[in-house]
């Protein structure tokens, strides 16, 4: 008998060894929600739950290879991008996924880590800009990320109000949809906001909960990648990923001397309490 194969997701993406972030993170979400994850590995970091110390990116033949592949071999639903690692992998998966225009591209356009730490230069950064967000179906900058891809060194951290500006600023890029999620603002909840080049989509108030948390920008779009794979629409699959993610924040666990992490199997946990 033949099983039916789940919904494929590929996503590129450098390594953490804590599994809160990057590559792990993005395989323990889409697994979660029934996806089968694909992935290409961008580059190696040395890492933990208090932050990155060193990464090393991966030559742009390997990231090619990996990626042709797979691709090669199977039918994939989705892509979502994380970190990069160089100029050049920026540039080769802009060749890959160009190849692939009718699955949905996800970008988390990750700049640096939750301590600070950079991961992304003005080159790299620039070569996402020009390369792959014409691409994009959608961006998930937090409010941080969406200044400075926006307005660059003139970025105003302190003005929330200009947050509607970035979206249009990074829409007027190509991306399809963006996401500026709020984690970063001084708000008493969270506030995500939808946009398209309709202009404001939809705006989701999440309880603001304790704590710092590794991993919830890769957990929300791989989420949103998983969705999407499933067959929701893009404004379904967001309202849907962000829920879950959410309930991974809940329920997150601190097993270093850093930040939390997102516990992404959350519900697997509940139903074994309810059967104790």
């Amino acid at each position: 008998m033949t099983r039916p194969v789940p919904p494929l997701v590929l996503t590129f993406a450098a390594t953490d060894p804590s599994s809160g972030a990057g590559l792990q993170a993005d395989i323990l979400t889409l697994a979660s929600i029934g996806c089968y994850p694909l992935s290409v590995v961008t580059g190696i970091t040395v890492q933990d739950t208090l932050g990155v110390d060193s990464v090393m990116a991966l030559d742009a033949d390997w990231v090619n290879e990996q990626a042709r592949t797979v691709l090669e071999d199977m039918e994939v639903a989705a892509f979502k991008l994380g970190m990069l690692g160089s100029v050049e992998n920026v540039a080769i998966i802009a060749e890959i996924v160009a190849d692939y225009p009718d699955i949905p591209l996800l970008i988390d356009p990750i700049l640096t880590s939750g301590r600070g730490d950079e991961l992304a230069g003005d080159e790299i950064q620039d070569a996402m800009i020009d390369l792959l967000f014409p691409q994009a179906s959608l961006l998930t900058p937090n409010s941080l990320e969406a200044r400075r891809l926006a307005f660059g060194d003139d970025a105003d951290e302190e003005d929330g109000e200009s947050l509607d500006e970035c979206a249009r600023q990074l829409l007027a890029l190509g991306s399809e949809y963006v996401l500026i999620t709020g984690t970063h603002e001084r708000t008493n909840d969270v506030v995500n906001t939808l946009y398209s080049e309709k202009g404001l989509v939809r705006s989701y108030t999440w309880e603001r909960l304790p704590g710092s948390y590794h991993g919830s920008g890769c957990t929300l779009t791989s989420a949103i990648a998983a969705c999407l794979a499933h067959g929701l629409t893009m404004e379904e699959a967001v309202a849907e990923a962000q829920e879950y993610t959410w309930q991974t924040l809940q329920a997150g666990f601190r097993p270093g001397m850093g930040q939390y992490i997102p516990d992404r199997l959350f519900w697997a946990r509940e139903e074994e309490d309810a059967q104790d």
